[in-house]
């Protein structure tokens, strides 16, 4: 509740994100699992989660009195902006900077300043997507700042502005299906939507003390496509994962709004989904759906200095794409009284993981193997086939197996190590199929998944290519260190050539946390001029233990 008066200061927005953040984790794989719009790709949760987490990262630690509600919304635009992941964190960070904009220079805020927030926020949104579709979370975004408004013409009570924003989100929320077809197919509620009510519902816990208690219809039976239902019609592009490989995202710095706008008509010539969003300065982000990436980067060049490329390919996820588009549940325990314990490290890496059904135990160094066990034990499934990753050593693995076998469930642990190896081996997974033939095809895929990292040495050591010092930039293939150099970007460069000299048709790429601005970018751009036959797959993996972890099949 509330500390100071009837407004919002720049303490209780601070509690509002860490409320946010902790309520976007509990419920993100329920997010997820309702993704379909503009393409069925499972991440809208995680990608609001990493973008909120981005905005908490730029404010810092708790906030003290002397921050204003204006300047800790700033910060949150900010740090959204640069963190933005999907199309809904984009939409996310363009909200944030609305908010801002709206609230610069105020203390604290009020009903009717809130009212003005969240309309400026829906406009800002609005006119930031190229081509903005009713039944998404604009359209609860547009509810909601409509039933502020109308709260905040009979009373300036913030507590009273916020309850009705929240009410008029969650009854648009409901009424998705009906404005965009394929929701109505799909049988669900939009999942970017339901993200926003989340952090509506967060903040009316924030200022009333206790969270609205709604029970919400968030999935239903999906309507035939018979072509003649009484729905709203759209672009089969703007839904058609088919339509589109790639979703591609960048930063441009440097720029001006004219060159912007150019791009902007570009890259709706190119794909969908097309998403420029301002930074209040000379920055902009950019978000598209596209069959010619590069294309769309080259685009990007002409209108300014380009940081922070990241490209997802769809087409790797077409398993997982057919089960949204169908409504179908995951391959999990409850289907074939199968689970998959995977071992990650990193937000992003942790929701890829997530997103293709696997239950994820966090690492940041070794496992303790007490952990392990538990983890394995909680899982409600008699068979369980865990992911490694490189985290467990080899004598845990013996140990471990040996405890959580006890006659009612099987263990069974794949040679995955890495997480580049653990991905491309739980794409291959097939919970229909015998658990010794998925953990055979398992195993295969890691195995045939050749993989390195990038890390800077921390101390002076013997190599098998020299000796490094402290601060060296080192390549390493599996556990050895096969390149050493002063510059990471050569470090990278060389260890990406010394892994294709067997060949390769995708690389990967996990992006780690302390890896600088523009590391993927320039090692791509190394590969379209090398390896031009190759695809390339960028991730924001998040891990500390890695600057940057690939891997080639």
């Amino acid at each position: 509740m509330l500390e100071v008066g009837e407004g919002v200061d720049g303490r209780a927005l601070r509690r509002w994100v860490d409320l946010g953040l902790t309520t976007l984790e509990e419920r993100r794989h329920e997010i997820n699992t309702l993704n379909v719009f503009p393409v069925p790709d499972g991440d809208t949760g995680t990608n609001l989660l990493a973008t909120l987490r981005a905005a908490a990262d730029e404010l810092g630690g708790p906030v003290d009195g002397a921050l204003t509600v204006g300047a800790v919304a700033e910060a949150l635009a900010r740090g959204a902006f640069v963190g933005a992941r999907g199309n809904s964190g984009v939409i996310l960070a363009q909200g944030l900077r609305g908010v801002a904009d709206s609230i610069a220079g105020l203390s604290t805020v009020d009903g009717r300043d809130f009212a003005r927030a969240l309309d400026r926020a829906a406009t800002t949104v609005t006119g930031a997507l190229s081509t903005p579709a009713e039944g998404t979370v604009v359209t609860v975004l547009r509810a909601a700042a409509d039933g502020a408004g109308r709260a905040a013409a009979e009373t300036t009570s913030l507590k009273v502005a916020v309850g009705a924003a929240a009410d008029a989100a969650a009854t648009a929320l409901e009424v998705t299906p009906e404005q965009l077809e394929v929701l109505a197919a799909a049988g669900v509620v939009d999942a970017g939507g339901l993200g926003l009510l989340i952090l509506l519902d967060c903040l009316v816990e924030i200022v009333s003390g206790q969270r609205p208690d709604r029970h919400l219809r968030l999935t239903s039976t999906p309507v035939p496509d018979t072509g003649d239902q009484d729905v709203p019609e759209h672009d089969a592009a703007e839904h058609d994962v088919e339509s589109q490989d790639y979703e591609v995202m960048y930063i441009v710095d440097g720029s001006d709004r004219a060159r912007i706008a150019v791009l902007r008509a570009q890259l709706d010539e190119l794909g969908d989904s097309v998403a420029i969003v301002g930074d209040g300065s000379a920055g902009w982000s950019v978000h598209v759906h596209c069959c010619d990436a590069g294309a769309a980067i080259e685009a990007g060049i002409a209108a300014g200095r380009l940081r922070r490329i990241a490209i997802t390919c769809f087409t790797l996820e077409a398993d997982r794409v057919q089960q949204c588009v169908t409504s179908a549940p995951r391959a999990s325990a409850s289907a074939s009284g199968r689970a998959v314990l995977a071992i990650a490290s990193g937000a992003g890496a942790e929701g890829l993981f997530d997103a293709e059904g696997a239950t994820v135990l966090t690492a940041e160094t070794a496992v303790d193997p007490r952990l392990l066990l538990d983890a394995i034990r909680s899982l409600p499934s008699t068979d369980v086939l865990v992911l490694p990753n490189g985290w467990v050593s080899e004598q845990d693995v013996v140990a471990v197996g040996a405890q959580a076998r006890d006659g009612q469930r099987e263990v069974m642990f794949l040679p995955c190590s890495s997480m580049v190896q653990g991905l491309a081996s739980l794409a291959v997974h097939d919970a229909g199929r015998a658990t010794v033939d998925d953990a055979f095809a398992m195993s295969e895929a890691a195995a045939a998944t050749r993989w390195g990292s990038l890390r800077y040495a921390t101390e002076r050591a013997l190599t098998w290519v020299g000796t490094c010092e402290p601060g060296d930039s080192l390549g390493l293939a599996g556990r050895d260190v096969v390149v050493i150099e002063h510059d990471l970007v050569a470090a990278g460069v060389s260890l990406l050539d010394k892994i294709l000299a067997a060949g390769g048709e995708l690389v990967t790429m996990l992006v780690g946390d302390g890896a600088p601005d523009g590391l993927a970018e320039q090692l791509t751009r190394h590969l379209d001029d090398r390896h031009p036959e190759l695809e390339v797959v960028v991730y924001q993996g998040g891990q500390r233990s890695d600057l940057l972890q690939l891997g080639v099949e």
